[in-house]
């Protein structure tokens, strides 16, 4: 999660055309050539099993070699999309889809009220702040370059409300410099904190925590492994030399490190990790003179978040001994695990996230991958369940000031809006600020259905199509998954579904496991010797699809990003005959090597390692780019970035090389590379509607759907 060359530019021709009858659209085969690239001879040797890696030149993406190997692709993949007859109207109807004011959640400081919106088509959002009737602009991030590939990372305002401090991340890579403003002068500081990553801003005072690697050596900035994350004080004023050192590791290289203050600032909470799941607790009393920190749990096989304190004592959300989470209270004056007391328990819901609001215990819970929120007084017996829009939605984020609860809320059929409760009353939360779509969301209807995977698990899907549906068999069908790192994939709003949804298409959402939906029995079920569970629950929803009369294999699209472009990579190698178009975007697909670049190494949990023998076996039975026979391969349109320094874009250079040198089918095979992106994080508009263009126009035309 290295060296060498490619020939010629791929040429492009369009067959004679033939009308298909019913949409009057030219559905003839555009013929490809594909770029040749080059084999070279690279064999690794894994505990007796030689296993061939010929386009390991593709690692090296500083290379001239790849560059033009990247070149060659991109000719390739866009005069194929100019060439499809409709996709100039998919990208005006995008444009008109995506066009809808965006709000976050208001944030208070004393008579300021801040909240970023997007007015529909700008690249990025703006800060702004409302005092009184008066509102205007705080900090506009489009401003720093023009197309938008500048954007903010992370944010955060001091307790006095003085300092507006935030990350600035180019062209979506993890790496950000943090910059402070002072908002009663309106000034930009001086001040400027390099080879951050993975980091928020934690503020004490006049300063804040914030967590950093070492500079990394020339030309490894993208593509080299991230070790020895540390932890630094930086005083608002001061030059980022002069910070002070709190906290480094100089024995394990590979565990990260978070912290984050509490509201009264305190405590400094500083979280350990060594993967994506599992941390050690550990707290610092700032109030005293004392400099060390105190543990509270220091290994890994559970999940701890500190949700705030009341007084001396920490409210901690966990899964130690609660599979589904619970609510722990924590002493600071005496922390030893005997100590601890349950103040909310687990209950058969999965508890996500919680926080202190007003006096009370906000917690957020997922009731089959839909979203609950309850509210509990401090002792933590249940008041009441706050009465959301929607049965079928997500709700996002969630805070507030004293009794007043905000939160964001979407759903398949409605982008996300801004809601608000006030908790000391039994009340309907009514709307603070929600947008207006061009979509007839009347017309579509959500249903979540069950199935039975290949071990007769029972598995959650949602689909979602026009009411006049006729299930016949014949619907193109796109199925999104991901099953992977416990994290949940619930109903969401998206203006390129949208579009989808208004062609007479059904759009599934498969909760398979791997995922957080039950909780981290859940997540296990789809993790290192039992990820092939998540494949096959995949393509068992595909299955269901079409026994249920959705859709046929010839009308299916698959999509999966990150985790997910694993899952599509798997789940088109392993069945290749039960899908018409698969798109993995961002995707892990060499693993026996994601462990080597960058953040890759914090994998291993859910994936396991090639450097373990049995692990090793396993991997290489379902590696995406392992498992490629020379066999008829659904159209595929692979999605990564130039600066994807999170998952290496090698994975999807050497993907679509195998792929094409052993498609038999007369299906494409191709892969777009976005320059001066990333892995998605603050990607502008103008380029998730490009992409999402693409995307579209490739899934219709594929699957023979006019627009």
């Amino acid at each position: 999660m290295k060296k060498y060359y490619l020939l010629p530019f791929a040429i492009i021709t369009l067959l004679s055309c033939k009308k298909d009858g019913k949409y009057g659209i030219n559905f003839e085969p555009i013929d490809v050539n594909y770029p040749v690239s080059t084999k070279g001879k690279v064999t690794d040797n894994y505990f007796g099993t030689k296993v061939a890696d010929p386009y390991r030149w593709l690692e090296g993406i500083d290379n001239q070699a790849t560059k033009d190997w990247v070149t060659a692709q991109n000719d390739l993949t866009f005069g194929y999309l100019k060439q499809i007859p409709f996709r100039e109207k998919v990208a005006k109807r995008l444009n008109t889809l995506w066009n809808y004011e965006r709000y976050s959640l208001p944030i208070v400081k004393g008579d300021k009220t801040y909240f970023f919106k997007n007015n529909g088509l700008q690249n990025q959002s703006v800060l702004y702040v409302q005092q009184g009737e008066e509102t205007k602009v705080v900090f506009d991030p489009n401003e720093l370059n023009a197309d938008g590939t500048i954007s903010i990372s992370t944010y955060s305002f001091s307790k006095n409300g003085q300092y507006f401090g935030y990350g600035l991340a180019e062209s979506g890579s993890d790496w950000q410099r943090i910059y402070v403003q002072d908002l009663v002068s309106g000034k930009t500081l001086a001040d400027e904190i390099k080879w951050v990553k993975f980091s928020g801003i934690s503020w004490s005072g006049n300063g804040f925590f914030y967590s950093r690697y070492p500079e990394p050596n020339e030309g490894q900035a993208l593509s080299g492994t991230n070790e020895f994350h540390q932890v630094y004080f930086h005083e608002v004023g001061t030059k980022q030399e002069n910070d002070a050192l709190i906290f480094a590791d100089r024995t394990n290289a590979k565990r990260n490190f978070y912290t984050s203050t509490t509201d009264d600032e305190q405590f400094l909470i500083l979280n350990a990790v060594e993967s994506t799941s599992g941390n050690a607790l550990y707290f610092r009393d700032l109030t005293t003179e004392k400099s060390g920190f105190m543990p509270i749990y220091e290994t890994f096989e559970n999940d701890f978040k500190v949700i705030g304190n009341m007084n001396d004592k920490l409210l901690i959300l966990t899964n130690h001994n609660a599979p589904m989470n619970r609510i722990i209270v924590i002493d600071t004056k005496n922390p030893a695990k005997k100590n601890w007391v349950e103040l909310i328990a687990e209950s058969g819901n999965v508890l996500q996230d919680a926080k202190i609001v007003g006096g009370r215990i906000i917690g957020k819970y997922l009731k089959n991958a839909v979203s609950q929120l309850k509210v509990f007084n401090v002792d933590g017996e249940f008041e009441q369940e706050i009465e959301l829009p929607e049965t079928y939605g997500t709700v996002g984020n969630f805070s507030g000031e004293l009794n007043q609860l905000y939160f964001d809320f979407q759903s398949f059929i409605q982008p996300e809006g801004v809601y608000q409760c006030d908790i000391s009353k039994k009340k309907k939360a009514t709307i603070y600020k929600t947008p207006k779509v061009d979509f007839d969301a009347e017309s579509y209807i959500t249903h979540q259905v069950f199935y039975y995977s290949k071990d007769s698990t029972k598995v959650p899907m949602f689909v979602t199509y026009r009411k006049d549906l006729l299930q016949n068999g014949e619907n193109p069908t796109w199925l999104y998954g991901y099953g992977g790192f416990n994290i949940s994939i619930t109903p969401t709003f998206s203006p390129e579904k949208a579009y989808f949804l208004e062609k007479g298409g059904v759009y599934a959402v498969a909760n398979i496991r791997g995922g957080g939906e039950f909780g981290e029995r859940w997540h296990k079920g789809g993790t290192v010797l039992n990820k092939q569970n998540v494949f096959d629950d995949f393509v068992a929803a595909a299955e269901f699809l079409i026994e249920k009369d959705y859709t046929s294999n010839q009308k299916i699209a698959i999509e999966g990003r990150s985790n997910g472009g694993l899952l599509v990579g798997a789940c088109m190698t392993q069945r290749p005959d039960l899908f018409k178009v698969a798109l993995p975007g961002v995707g892990v697909l060499d693993m026996l090597r994601f462990h080597k670049f960058t953040i890759g190494w914090a994998w291993t949990t859910d994936y396991g390692s090639s450097e373990d023998s049995t692990q090793f076996k396993y991997l290489y039975g379902y590696s995406p780019l392992h498992n490629i026979k020379k066999v008829a391969y659904p159209a595929t349109l692979i999605t990564t970035a130039d600066h994807d320094d999170r998952v290496f874009p090698a994975h999807s250079f050497k993907f679509a090389a195998t792929l094409q040198a052993n498609q038999q089918g007369d299906s494409p095979i191709l892969i777009r590379i976005d320059k001066n992106a990333g892995h998605g994080a603050g990607k502008p508009t103008s380029m998730k509607i490009a992409e999402a263009t693409d995307k579209i126009s490739f899934v219709l035309f594929n699957l023979n759907v006019g627009d």
